[in-house]
């Protein structure tokens, strides 16, 4: 049985990956984790999440709970996130990261920590988003130059990253089946006279709204024809689910830096 903790258990996130570890067989809540500020701790996590008494207070740190889980789910901040995976290394424990706007110098440090400990990363762990991005490669490597690319993303009004960290994935899996580095292709946002779009460019469009949970489409145009490619996501319960699927898929693995496409075997 693998015990997982949460970290930010009192936050939305947080509250539905407690009630997410609750449905998932195979597993339990061994621990919850929020600031030590916050006035929540001593409550019982599962009252909190709307699962019922679960006996498992919410703690004011990681090493608190030290010796009652066995994988961390962290889907916070970069600066938390950082952190929390510093003190999975001190502890020797396994962490699943769903955070999103994480630098290129924070995902330098996944790769350095993944040398000592078993680490699942990625912007989005919904199962659907990650099937969509093998199909998404096979399809921009069919298309290739014909095509113009645009990538449209729909989140909350509360999202405090833009685009999104899957939007950007997105664009990097269109950006390498097509033979460019997305650094120098990327626009984000378009105002004024920008002249014609250029051959090579991949358009981002950013939308915050209401309580959107995430929603993300690919168009590929040319002329005469387009070409859409749409996930939705209605739940914060299916990037749940996700994060709770790595978790058991990294109880058997050694260290070492995956993502979802590992965690659903999607990887020649």
């Amino acid at each position: 049985m693998t015990r997982i903790a949460v970290m930010g258990a009192a936050g939305r996130m947080g509250k539905v990956l407690v009630e997410a570890v609750q449905q998932a067989p195979g597993v339990t809540l061994g621990a919850a984790i929020v600031s030590p500020n916050s006035s929540l701790v001593g409550a019982d996590a599962g009252e909190l999440a709307g699962v019922g008494k679960l006996g498992i207070t919410l703690k004011d740190s990681l090493a608190s709970a030290a010796d009652d889980f066995d994988v961390l789910i962290d889907f916070t901040n970069p600066e938390i996130s950082i952190a929390s995976l510093a003190e999975c290394v001190r502890l020797n424990k396994a962490i699943v990261i769903g955070t999103t706007g994480l630098s290129g110098e924070h995902k330098k440090t996944l790769s350095d920590q993944g040398q000592h400990i078993p680490i699942v990363f990625a912007p989005n762990m919904s199962v659907g988003i990650n099937l969509l991005l093998d199909i998404l490669y096979r399809a921009a490597s069919v298309l290739q130059d014909g095509y113009d690319v645009e990538i449209i993303e729909t989140h909350h009004r509360h999202k405090v990253d833009a685009p999104s960290g899957t939007a950007l994935r997105l664009g990097e899996v269109v950006a390498d089946a097509m033979g460019r580095n997305l650094d120098e292709c990327a626009v984000y946002g378009r105002e004024g006279i920008t002249g014609p779009r250029t051959a090579n460019e991949i358009g981002f469009e950013t939308i915050r709204a209401g309580d959107v949970v995430g929603d993300h489409t690919v168009l590929f145009a040319s002329e005469g024809e387009r070409i859409e490619i749409t996930h939705k996501a209605s739940s914060r319960m299916t990037f749940a689910k996700g994060a709770v699927r790595a978790c058991t898929w990294l109880q058997d693995q050694s260290y070492g830096l995956y993502d979802m496409q590992d965690v659903l075997g999607l990887k020649d």
